[in-house]
């Protein structure tokens, strides 16, 4: 009896492990997230803003992976590139709220020009899921812009 309940609890192990990787395998991770601002950054260094805003547009182009995403914000909260939804391209975002209300594009903003870079928590979207999850946004401002790209939880 003790032998067969080993192998039930190491199945059962194993099934978790399983679908944790599987879980992990279809979100982004934060070291993903700020690899792929760093990739903006090298991409508007070497060919210019506004191919690379070109690129993060596609949405099916090079700044895209799973639920991971850019989208570039103006220092006045205007979208100058998004990567998830076309709609949201070329938009004042300054007002933009959450699920619960938070103004995260200007606490986003003011975290940029006191801070630079960091992450930011809210409630959004999520592009893949189509469901409101929890998100934490990695930002770094570059000139006069900020580039983000976040994960969900």
């Amino acid at each position: 009896m003790l032998k067969f309940v080993r192998i039930v609890v190491s199945g059962l192990v194993f099934l978790l492990g399983a679908s944790s990787q599987a879980q992990t395998a279809s979100h982004g991770t934060a070291p993903e997230a700020v690899a792929m601002v760093q990739k903006v950054i090298a991409s508007i260094k070497a060919a210019g803003k506004e191919k690379t805003y070109a690129e993060i547009n596609n949405l099916q182009g090079p700044f895209r992976d799973r639920d991971l995403y850019i989208t570039i914000n103006d220092m006045n909260g205007k979208n100058l590139a998004h990567g998830a939804n076309v709609k949201m391209q070329g938009k004042d975002l300054l007002d933009l709220k959450d699920a619960d209300g938070k103004l995260f594009v200007r606490e986003r903003l003011e975290l940029a020009k006191t801070k630079g870079k960091g992450w930011q928590d809210y409630k959004f979207v999520n592009p893949v899921s189509k469901q409101i999850e929890q998100k934490s946004m990695y930002f770094e401002k570059y000139e006069d812009i900020i580039i983000n790209c976040g994960i969900y939880k």
